[in-house]
């Protein structure tokens, strides 16, 4: 948990009193590579802090996954639409690797926003910190070519190519492994 609170920190300084009130909210969870956090048509009521592993956020369209992102260490996971909206997700959310994940309640979090503002407040920082990557995540799906999303992979988030399966790394990148094949041979 001394993670958790190292990376809550760095977002927005918490009172002696929410840091334990989040303390005794929090639940330590241990899951084995291949298990599923969500899967879609579920409605996600669980945040997650990633303290230890790697997973993936993916759709199935038409028979394929599509992999929407990855996730690693001092990251905060869920399926962000259907946390917020309680609505079914759309989403699968599998652990690449064995998991060390803290996990909240949408109800615990929603009762300690009533007590807590500064933790309603780190909360919606957090929302906004998550908004920044998808929409950066978005134009670099836009705007680069696949030799420059993977030139900008390489340069940003270099652990990803040495922790994910290439066929995953392809899906990320919207080619085919034959494609990233390529592309990686010119590095």
């Amino acid at each position: 948990m001394k993670l958790l609170f190292h990376h809550i920190e760095q977002y927005y300084p918490l009172s002696v009193t929410a840091r334990e009130a989040l303390a005794e909210n929090f639940e330590e969870r241990v899951l084995a590579k291949g298990k599923f956090l969500i899967t879609e048509g579920q409605v996600c009521k669980q945040l997650y802090f990633l303290q230890q592993g790697a997973l993936r956020g993916y759709i199935n369209v038409d028979g394929k996954e599509l992999t929407n992102w990855f996730g690693f260490e001092a990251h905060f996971i869920t399926s962000f639409h259907s946390f917020i909206t309680q609505q079914p997700s759309m989403e699968n959310i599998q652990l690449l690797e064995g998991c060390i994940l803290w996990s909240i309640s949408k109800e615990q979090l929603t009762r300690l926003f009533d007590t807590h503002h500064e933790i309603e407040r780190l909360v919606r920082i957090i929302y906004e910190q998550y908004y920044i990557r998808l929409e950066e995540r978005y134009v670099n799906a836009q705007l680069r070519t696949a030799t420059e999303r993977y030139a900008h992979l390489m340069e940003e988030a270099p652990h990803i190519l040495e922790r994910v399966p290439l066929g995953q790394i392809s899906s990320y990148l919207g080619v085919s492994p034959e494609t990233l094949s390529r592309i990686r041979s010119r590095f």
